[in-house]
């Protein structure tokens, strides 16, 4: 009897023991069990471990298909030359708040800026305050609230190196690039340190980097001061190529080139740009924006073969022309826009240019309560609404008239 009562106690406590702890199941002969984490999964364990400090905090399923087919995209748009000439300033100055107000001369270019996901100018005049006195040629200085009008106007990215980088000294450089970091914007170009120089400047929108450089064949005769050379970026063929191999080693997919260089006012970039910007292409780069000659020149294509046998198509563009400035006359008041659609395809790590579209622009120069006015205006929208006030039917013509020579000499290098 004793022994009786001993199996129906092993019984019981063996039903009690099951019903606490449920059923168990043998694992299969080369059966493995789900980890109880992964770093690249985003399914839930089957069997989750009942410690919450072990769960993920959220679960994002991958619906972005194989790496190898993913591609995503972005727009790179670049104009040229930002300048402040001595009659640009009285109109721009509200007394009631006593500062410069310079939104208006981008109001109306504002909507295709605001597209860029890199959106570049050439700032061809220092930001250096009141005390170093605003004027205009031949020394330039412009006051800071021309950083903050960039920055409104949809603009994320500045070129610093030019001719005109030094016109306010060291005290200049550095001041520009603090006004111009005050407002978020990336530059190039000229640096207060070496070390800001040699810091590799790489912008990444939707995964897809782009490395960033400029460079200027000078700065009109005033010597950069001794033991500084990164104040400004000169054009050096050999650091130009090692900065772009710097850039790939560093690991952008893309790289933009804005070089001032060139004869001021020919409409035909001459031997030594070409040569220049090809050198550079054939180096790695794959885009030049160029400026300094103040008229729009013509851009090409070129399609070149990489090391690894692979093709790439690059840009160059060998002025894009003043963006707003008080020049008149002689295509001088006219510029483009280029917005360039850029696509990386991440199975490959290639990048192209889908779609390349200069937008001309002209800068329209009125009178308004005897102050001069400036409006950066589209050609082509311009001359599809005719709707701008102050503009005539005569004027309306001359704009045809312009935007077909500018076309054509756009496209005139184009195969």
């Amino acid at each position: 009897m004793k022994f009786i009562r001993t199996v129906v106690i092993v019984i019981l406590l063996t039903l009690v023991m099951s019903a606490c702890f449920g059923p168990t199941r043998a694992q299969t002969p080369g059966e493995s069990r789900p980890p109880l984490t992964s770093d690249n999964s985003t399914q839930t364990p089957a069997n989750p471990p009942t410690d919450e400090s072990h769960q993920p905090l959220e679960e994002t399923p991958d619906t972005s298909g194989p790496e190898e087919d993913r591609t995503t995209e972005a727009v790179w748009i670049a104009a040229g030359d930002v300048m402040m000439h001595t009659p640009q300033y009285p109109g721009s100055y509200d007394s009631k708040r006593k500062r410069y107000i310079f939104d208006p001369f981008f109001e109306q270019v504002r909507p295709i800026l605001e597209e860029g996901d890199w959106t570049i100018v050439n700032l061809e005049v220092p930001l250096g305050g009141e005390d170093l006195k605003y004027t205009g040629y031949p020394l330039f200085n412009a006051p800071p609230e021309m950083a903050e009008a960039l920055k409104k106007s949809g603009i994320n990215i500045v070129g610093t190196a030019n001719n005109h980088a030094l016109d306010r000294g060291e005290k200049g450089v550095i001041r520009t690039i603090a006004a111009l970091k005050e407002q978020g914007l990336i530059h190039n170009g000229t640096a207060s340190s070496q070390a800001q120089a040699d810091q590799a400047v790489i912008i990444e929108k939707n995964e897809i980097r782009m490395g960033f450089l400029a460079y200027t064949y000078g700065t009109n005769g005033i010597p950069i001061p001794e033991g500084k050379p990164y104040l400004v970026s000169l054009i050096d063929e050999q650091r130009m190529v090692e900065d772009i191999e710097k850039l790939k080693a560093e690991g952008a997919d893309f790289i933009t080139v804005n070089l001032h260089f060139g004869i001021e006012y020919q409409f035909q970039p001459n031997e030594e740009q070409q040569r220049i910007a090809h050198k550079l292409i054939e180096a790695g780069a794959d885009i030049i924006a160029g400026s300094h000659p103040h008229v729009v020149q013509p851009y090409e294509v070129v399609d070149t073969v990489n090391a690894d046998g692979s093709a790439r198509r690059s840009v160059i563009i060998y002025s894009m022309g003043n963006f707003i400035s008080n020049q008149q006359g002689d295509f001088k008041d006219y510029g483009v826009i280029f917005r360039i659609h850029v696509r990386k395809q991440h199975g490959t790590g290639e990048v192209e240019f889908t779609k390349i579209e200069p937008i001309p622009t002209w800068v329209y120069k009125y009178k308004q309560n005897g102050l001069n006015q400036y409006r950066i205006l589209p050609v082509e929208e311009t001359l599809s609404k005719r709707n701008q006030p102050g503009l005539a039917a005569g004027d309306y013509k001359q704009l045809e008239s312009s935007l077909n020579l500018l076309t054509k000499r756009l496209n005139s290098m184009l195969k």
